[in-house]
């Protein structure tokens, strides 16, 4: 009599498994437990057994070695072309290594890495894998978007076998390859439908290990759960080298940044603007996020914000009107609402100001703030109390600061940097926490006015 195969309960959230059934994950997810068939051993495909060896380095066995007598070699990275893109790679994409790129439902994966192995099979055998959608909609994308290409060495391919794909990679050596997408292709080593926590953990681990012992570069396409996290086992996060996440701004900005990565930082943020062309790479975002206008005007202030490990300067407008109903509105586009209340009460509390009008707050350039982004507290304060009482800031001025609950002007993380980035745009006034003041930043050609409370600052603005 034939023996069963093993039953586990597997977690479509994040893959624990469990010997039975039960309502709640212990990460915290209901009902997402489901019964997952593990394959027999032995009962492997040759594909399998090809990529089955001990550890990604390959066939070389031979036990441990002292560190002696291992050779180290540099990890080979070349440059894209795409400039945001090589930045968050630093310094361009790593021979051999398996990144994974997620993103929601059009944020511009797909688009990206279009122009991506466009590029690269200028240089070298390429493949894209769609799982998705027929590869006749592939290239009216590539002419839509007029993607330069290497006709001879690009390749296209529909497919959802994961060992299909990988001897179409040995038939045409492959040296670079995009997957479209984890969540679509599935392997005859996992039991499960397409997206299973098993197929994506196999799937991952056999196209990873075929590209670690051929050196081909690959990039995958991950789909995203209500969280904004990658769906699937998190195991998926472990497998590869390098994971890329694209953010929507609720326009036309897209930024990238790396949660991980094996081969360079973690904290460079990309900065792309989605048109018809596609996404196109921002080399000097502070333009974007500045309205360029050279009138001046009450209410619109500039400040400088980080992310990662770039300074971006970005320009912030208020409107404040006369109320024509019962209780006064506050609309914030890019910003937290409940950090405009924090600022509004504080203005109140320690500067008796009246706030009893249509209060309107938007940032240039569709750019999403964070809540954590305290930086930008003194240049919302310096909008409204512009728009409120009628004057002007220089547009050759920026303010930067996080403003207590007491009124007190508190220091900012690297706030060098900041001034240098301010500094070299061509600001001549910049106003900064007194605690954040250097020695440093009296040769750059700006005005450094360094405060201490709210008071301090309104006394100087006016």
């Amino acid at each position: 009599m034939a023996k069963a195969a093993k039953i586990e309960f597997v977690c479509t959230d994040c893959g624990l498994n469990y010997n039975r059934w039960q309502g709640q994950c212990r990460c915290g997810a209901w009902n997402t437990i489901v019964e997952m068939k593990i394959p027999k051993a032995g009962n492997k495909s040759a594909s399998s057994r090809l990529t089955s060896n001990g550890g990604y380095a390959g066939l070389t066995g031979g036990g441990s070695k002292k560190i002696n007598e291992i050779q180290s070699t540099e990890a080979e990275k070349r440059l894209t072309g795409i400039g945001e893109l090589d930045r968050v790679l630093s310094g361009g994409v790593t021979t051999g290594s398996v990144n994974i790129i997620s993103g929601d439902p059009g944020a511009g994966k797909t688009t990206l890495l279009s122009d991506l192995i466009a590029r690269m099979s200028q240089n070298m055998a390429s493949l894209y894998c769609t799982a998705e959608e027929s590869l006749s909609q592939f290239k009216n994308r590539v002419h839509r978007l007029k993607l330069d290409y290497n006709e001879e060495q690009l390749y296209l391919l529909a497919e959802t076998s994961v060992e299909a794909i990988i001897e179409e990679l040995e038939t045409n050596k492959i040296k670079f390859a995009v997957i479209d997408s984890i969540q679509a292709v599935v392997t005859d080593n996992a039991n499960g439908s397409p997206g299973s926590p098993s197929q994506v953990k196999s799937s991952a681990q056999a196209l990873t290990q075929y590209c670690k012992q051929n050196d081909v570069t690959m990039f995958i396409i991950a789909h995203v759960n209500k969280n904004n996290e990658i769906a699937g086992p998190q195991t998926l996060v472990h497998i590869v080298d390098a994971l890329l996440h694209i953010d929507t701004n609720d326009g036309q900005i897209r930024t990238l940044r790396a949660n991980k990565n094996r081969f360079g930082d973690i904290d460079t943020v990309g900065i792309f603007k989605m048109c018809e062309r596609g996404m196109l790479s921002v080399d000097n975002p502070s333009e974007i996020f500045l309205s360029g206008s050279s009138t001046e005007s009450p209410g619109s202030t500039i400040t400088c914000i980080r992310k990662g490990n770039r300074n971006l300067l970005l320009e912030i407008q208020c409107l404040t009107t006369e109320t024509e109903a019962e209780f006064p509105q506050r609309v914030c586009v890019g910003l937290n609402m409940n950090r405009i209340k924090m600022l509004t009460g504080i203005l109140r509390k320690h500067t008796k100001t009246k706030i009893f009008h249509d209060t309107f707050f938007n940032i240039v350039g569709g750019l999403k703030i964070d809540e954590s982004e305290t930086c930008i507290d003194l240049a919302l304060v310096t909008a409204l109390l512009s728009s409120l009482n009628d004057f002007v800031i220089p547009r050759t001025t920026c303010i930067m600061g996080e403003l207590s609950l007491n009124g007190d002007v508190r220091p900012i993380d690297s706030g060098v940097p900041r001034v240098k980035e301010a500094a070299q745009h061509g600001f001549t006034e910049i106003y900064i926490p007194y605690r954040n003041y250097h020695k440093s930043m009296e040769g750059l050609g700006a005005n450094i006015k360094a405060v201490k409370t709210i008071h301090e600052l309104i006394a100087l603005i006016k």
